[in-house]
């Protein structure tokens, strides 16, 4: 059987990236080390290079979360194709946090951050995209953003 590579499955996806985010901060987006590439908080960053914001559970609903959160994961495709090259480089998924910007009594993290998630398993295969996560909520994000992920990936 044959496996696509990433970029090749990003292609057949017909997945567009949008800009990588510039730093908002003092902070660099990614760090390579060894083997393995940080990925500094992402935020949900569409073509255009707006942010998509709301609160989940008031101003907006858990689907348009979980939107959110597979456009946050695009976004961080972008940055590691920016910094890397070409995302064929990545051997897996390590870990994802995935911080959800809602109400108190929200409690469906997971399902909003399982839009993250379920990208990078498309991108990379279920094997190598799927790593281990948190999905936590917050009081709020920078900007309302709807959502922020980091990642760490293994590098081949």
């Amino acid at each position: 059987m044959e496996t696509l590579s990433p970029e090749a499955k990003l292609k057949k996806l017909q997945l567009k990236l949008p800009p990588a985010p510039e730093p908002k901060g003092v902070y660099r987006p990614l760090l390579k080390d060894d083997k393995y590439v940080y990925v500094s908080g992402h935020g949900p960053v569409t073509m255009e290079n707006d942010l998509i914001r709301g609160r989940v559970g008031s101003e907006v609903d858990k689907d348009y979360g979980k939107a959110a959160a597979r456009q946050t994961g695009l976004a961080i495709l972008s940055t590691l194709r920016a910094n890397l090259g070409s995302l064929n480089k990545i051997k897996r998924v390590i870990k994802v946090l995935g911080m959800v910007n809602c109400t108190p009594d929200f409690e469906e993290h997971p399902y909003v951050i399982n839009g993250v998630s379920e990208l990078f398993a498309e991108v990379f295969g279920e094997t190598h995209g799927i790593g281990v996560r948190s999905a936590v909520g917050m009081g709020s994000l920078s900007e309302n953003i709807s959502v922020e992920i980091e990642a760490i990936f293994e590098l081949h």
